[in-house]
Order: C-alpha cells, then structure tokens, then sequence
C-alpha cells in the first residue's frame, strides 16, 4: 500500500472517506487504517466519526512511510530470523498487559504487519519507560524461551551509561545489596532482609563540578537496579523522580540513564553478537568543558 494524500470535497465523517477509498477492502483492514495510518494537519487522528471538512487533507500512510517512522523513532540495530534489538527511546514502555498502550512489542508488531509478516514480537527483557537504550526482542515463543532458559549465560555484557549528581567516591566499585518492592518502590538493604539479591559495578568516566559520567555493568537485572544503587551511593541519577533528589534543577529533561552495550550468544546460531549505541549527546555534552577524565587516570575497566 502506497502513501496517500486525498482532498476532501464535501462534509464527511472518516471512517465514510475510508470506505469510500477502500471499497474491496475487509472491515478489518478498514478498522488497520483507522488505527494507524490517518494523519490530518500533521496530527495522527484514530477516531473513527472524525468530521472532514471541504479543503482538508487527510494522509493514508502508505507502509514505506510507517517503516520510515518506526526507524527513525525506534531504529532496529540488530535483525535476522530469530531476532531483533531495537534502540529504545525514552518514555516508551517495553511492553504492557493493556492492549491499548503504546510500547517497544505493539509497534514492532505494527513493523512487521506492514511487511505483511506474520511474525509477533515477544519480550524477553524490559528497560524502565524513561530508560533508552539496546532492548533484545525475540520473534517467536521458542527463541524467547530460549533466551530466558539462561539469561545470565546468554547476556555475557550488559552496560549503561548514567548521568549521576556528583562523583561517586571511589571513582570506581561495586554495589551490593538486597532489594525488596513496596507500593512506593524499590527499597535496598545492606544485608539480607529475604529480599533479591542485586549487583552493580559501576566506573566513573568523566566528571566536571556538578555531574559525573557513570558506566555501570550489571551483574544481576533487578526493578530499577540502577536507580536504587546510585542513590545507595548518595549520587543519585539525574531526574529520577522517584531515587533522585526532589529539587532536581537538571540540564537533562529525561532520566539520565541508557542501555549502550549489548552482548549476547545468538540463541539458535550460538554466535557472538556485540551491539553498542553512542553515548546520548545529551549526556556527553554536559562534559566538554573543565572536565576531568576519570577512567584515563585509574586505567581500570569491568
């Protein structure tokens, strides 16, 4: 299906225009288009009685244009058979139990419906909503429970880069402790308490007077890992609403804290595959000027 732009010339409801653009199309494929393809003044419209107006323009996505959108929004790093990584933008949720959420599995499912795929994406690991970054996703039920059967051996790297508020002292360490979920969140402790053991080893890459550019490895995947053990560390990340400092006066409009490595054995060829990302511009940015290298001075690495 190809991109299309059409004039309206009398007063019409939208879904009307559709079935009259349309007319051999199946109510399902009418109700696709409703759903995911209208744009009006260059706003994406879904409701169905929408009134049209004589001298507006009313764009039908064509597929080129929605896997044109799903790059640029959502860029797939890494694609074969069995698999794909996406980098994940900020404010996107991995996946939800409600169907109408937008999130990382339902647009990827809109990607492979425009390729006329009967392909569904399946989570096999989640980043927070407000975290970016490198997100493996399997195509079908098998090569998900592949992954999952031994996610630590599978996933032999997995490193973020954080923005943090101050320097953590040591520049460099490890992070222990045992972390239980209430209804306000993610609460930590220094000895075992019952709750889930969580590891983070983190390295101080560049600092400057007010924020310090943090790598972290995890050697455990716990809810919110990160956020809590920076904030054990009294550096929390910046604008992190809920671990951070409430007076949070950040540069940064987002939570400052992106997925950038991805190291994994392929679940079906058993071959190495290496992703990494840029470091967010944002966050770099920040460290270009009276900036001190920390990993240059101590020449430790994970």
């Amino acid at each position: 299906m190809k991109t299309l732009e059409i004039e309206v010339k009398e007063p019409i409801k939208l879904y009307e225009l559709i079935k009259k653009t349309f007319p051999d199309s199946s109510r399902t494929k009418q109700k696709e288009i409703l759903a995911h393809r209208i744009v009006i003044s260059s706003r994406r419209i879904t409701q169905y009685d929408f009134p049209l107006s004589p001298g507006m323009t009313v764009i039908i996505e064509g597929d080129e244009n929605r896997k044109k959108l799903m790059m640029g929004k959502m860029p797939i790093v890494y694609e074969d058979h069995y698999l794909l990584v996406v980098n994940k933008p900020t404010g996107l949720l991995s996946s939800s139990p409600h169907e109408n959420d937008i999130t990382v599995i339902s647009e990827l499912n809109k990607y492979f419906i425009s390729r006329r795929s009967r392909i569904r994406a399946h989570v096999v690991h989640r980043l927070d909503r407000d975290t970016s970054g490198l997100l493996l996703v399997a195509k079908s039920k098998e090569v998900a429970r592949e992954l999952e059967k031994d996610w630590k051996a599978t996933v032999f790297d997995r490193a973020y880069i954080a923005v943090t508020w101050g320097a953590p002292v040591p520049a460099y360490g490890t992070v222990k402790s045992w972390l239980t979920e209430n209804e306000y969140g993610v609460v930590s402790s220094p000895v075992d308490n019952g709750g889930k053991l969580a590891i983070t080893h983190y390295k101080t890459l560049k600092k400057n007077n007010k924020f310090a550019l943090v790598q972290m490895n995890l050697e455990t995947g716990r809810r919110n890992q990160i956020r809590v053990h920076m904030r054990d560390l009294n550096h929390p990340l910046l604008k992190d609403p809920i671990y951070g400092y409430r007076d949070d006066n950040s540069p940064i409009k987002r939570l400052a804290l992106h997925a950038f490595r991805l190291w994994f054995y392929h679940p079906v060829t058993k071959k190495e595959i290496k992703l990494e990302t840029p470091f967010p511009e944002e966050f770099t940015n920040l460290f270009e000027n009276r900036t001190v290298n920390v990993s240059a001075q101590q020449n430790k690495s994970f």
